[in-house]
């Protein structure tokens, strides 16, 4: 599509597989390829390799491509991946002293199995010639960036528009990880209270409520927060209330007014402030970039 904007082919692609073959997906669809990845073409004018990961990645990685990546260690282009293919970059020992992404479902694992590797929560992560991403539509914002400082901005955007893609998201934003994922089974009540916390963001609600529907003292609601979250009820859930906000400035036209009505803020100036102190820059500067 970015070729198609541009009016000129400025990329090409080309996929590769340890044999040559075609590769079956997880879901069961059957992917044909170029080259093998000791084919004599397959490193050919090539910029960037991307490891497209998938469900059950460690099963599913072979020693030889392992090997094969290892191989690759200093050449010249760089290496990026999608999904689960961040843990074949760092297995292959291609991410050790980098950051990275991938799914939220991986993070723990991957932590745990590279310490060399520093496991971001961001939806994309670009670091030097390192290119990974969470997955799901994750790969559309990191390639919107990679079009963007090649392409420029207008190509970028033209090819958003055509996949209908509302806004592109930055680098740094993180992919929101499921609550029950964070804390597993073990605080259930902790989980309710969040999911009031985020049904309730234009007229919050007090701690002593949240405490009495979720059936527990503001004493103990307030231990399980520091516990599994570092922080307190209240803190989390203006972080809520103002990643809402975040939102609505990057999606919306609304006035600095009105989300900070729409997102249960008693002033625009308590807003601005409180806004300054999560993200470092007022809601106007976020705005203008």
């Amino acid at each position: 599509m970015a070729n198609r904007i541009a009016e000129n082919t400025v990329y090409r692609w080309k996929t590769l597989s340890e044999t040559g073959g075609p590769v079956i997906a997880s879901d069961g669809l059957s992917v044909n390829v170029d080259h093998s990845i000791e084919s004599a073409e397959a490193l050919a004018d090539i910029d960037v390799l991307v490891v497209c990961g998938g469900w059950n990645i460690e099963a599913n990685t072979t020693a030889t491509v392992l090997r094969w990546m290892r191989s690759l260690a200093g050449k010249s282009f760089a290496f990026g991946s999608t999904c689960t293919g961040s843990y074949v970059l760092a297995a292959a020992g291609l991410l050790d002293g980098y950051r990275c992404s991938v799914h939220w479902e991986n993070m723990g694992p991957m932590a745990d199995l590279f310490p060399m590797v520093h496991v971001s929560r961001s939806v994309y992560t670009i670091d030097r010639d390192r290119l990974t991403c969470s997955g799901g539509t994750s790969p559309i914002d990191m390639m919107l960036h990679i079009i963007k400082a090649t392409c420029g901005s207008d190509v970028s955007a033209g090819v958003a528009e055509q996949f209908i893609y509302e806004r592109i998201r930055l680098s740094g934003e993180r992919q929101r990880v499921p609550l029950k994922h964070l804390v597993g089974n073990q605080s259930e009540k902790l989980v309710v209270a969040v999911e009031l916390m985020e049904a309730n963001i234009r007229e919050p609600i007090s701690q002593v409520d949240i405490a009495e529907y979720t059936g527990v003292s503001r004493r103990q609601l307030q231990r399980l927060f520091e516990r599994y979250l570092k922080c307190t009820p209240s803190r989390y859930y203006s972080r809520i209330r103002l990643d809402r906000a975040r939102e609505l400035l990057h999606q919306t036209s609304m006035s600095l007014v009105e989300i900070s009505s729409l997102t249960g803020f008693v002033s625009s100036s308590h807003f601005s402030k409180s806004y300054k102190e999560r993200f470092g820059h007022s809601p106007s500067t976020e705005r203008k970039r």
